[in-house]
């Protein structure tokens, strides 16, 4: 196996609960209040839809139309490989992690190489004074009942589907005796109003029994499915092992193909705030350039041209990896 280099679920498509939208030449996110399934495929006009996407809205006839539940199951027994969250600073020019940490301990880029330093959370970090360290969580999960490896991921920032989710998958995994990857679940859309949110509706992700299924008959569900998968040899305990060796392979799991929306979701209006991206830069620079005295300062001073040429390159690229007969 490459050492440094993060093995990570295989990956079919996303799910979301927002889009991009180019407003005055700018590209920004906007909030939905439905479900998005869609590939990994992406052109002029946003995510290309998965097929699953409209078979699962013309099975739920509850909701005009719109995709408010996801039926899936878990890949793994485990809720921390299930769910991958953790505090995460991103430096702005080249998209990649500078520091990512849980609360307790964290990796950062310093001048001397990769550290592993404390971790006091955003709100008691100096790193983190910009506010641009952020909660961010990945969601693995197999939907439809399909019987390969193959996952969806839903990515987010959020705070309530962060915690919502970890607390589900948590106590799922406790009720049911480690049979997390066998019960049947649904992805659940749900709404709430905070003084945060100005009294209007945010929109979060939880994860929840399908509906016309009891919790007795969920538990019954999980364990004839288990046995099954235990009489063909399905080894679950195996899997969850060999995908804890396959995050623990790098210091750091994201892709250079995340970077584009790691950009657009951690940074949304950078072309609007030249201030507080001055003082992340400044921030960022310290950490990166002790070391380097020479180093030219131009890109720092022009984080919006600099943001704007590395999203160009990264298209570039990622549109010659996709054209590629590799």
């Amino acid at each position: 196996m490459i050492k440094g280099l993060a093995i990570t679920p295989p990956v079919l498509g996303r799910i979301s609960i927002g889009k991009v939208v180019e407003k005055n030449g700018k590209r920004l996110p906007e909030k939905d209040d439905q479900f998005t399934l869609t590939t990994q495929v992406q052109n002029r006009d946003g995510w290309l839809l998965h097929p699953l996407d409209e078979q699962l809205r013309q099975e739920q006839t509850t909701s005009n139309g719109k995709l408010r539940t996801i039926p899936v199951r878990m890949l793994f027994n485990s809720p921390e490989l299930n769910l991958r969250a953790e505090y995460s600073l991103f430096d702005r020019q080249t998209g990649r992690p500078l520091c990512v940490g849980n609360g307790k301990t964290c990796r950062r880029y310093t001048p001397q190489g990769i550290q592993h330093l404390p971790c006091p959370s955003p709100e008691a970090c100096d790193l983190a004074r910009t506010g641009q360290c952020k909660p961010y969580g990945r969601l693995h999960v197999i939907v439809n009942d399909e019987e390969d490896i193959g996952t969806f991921i839903f990515r987010t920032t959020g705070f309530n589907s962060i915690r919502t989710l970890a607390a589900r998958l948590s106590y799922y995994q406790a009720i049911s005796g480690d049979l997390l990857a066998c019960l049947p679940l649904q992805l659940k859309l749900r709404g709430k109003s905070t003084t945060q949110s100005h009294r209007s509706a945010i929109y979060y992700v939880d994860l929840t029994l399908r509906d016309n299924h009891t919790l007795a008959e969920a538990l019954q569900q999980a364990k004839t499915l288990n046995q099954q998968r235990l009489e063909i040899g399905f080894q679950q305990q195996a899997l969850d092992q060999a995908a804890e060796a396959g995050f623990n392979n790098a210091q750091f799991e994201f892709s250079e193909e995340e970077i584009p929306e790691l950009l657009e979701e951690f940074y949304p209006n950078a072309d609007d705030d030249n201030s507080a991206q001055g003082q992340s830069t400044s921030t960022t620079n310290t950490a990166n350039n002790t070391n380097h005295p020479n180093s030219s300062s131009n890109t720092s001073s022009n984080p919006k041209t600099a943001n704007g040429v590395l999203k160009q390159k990264l298209g570039q690229r990622l549109q010659a990896q996709s054209t590629s007969p590799n």
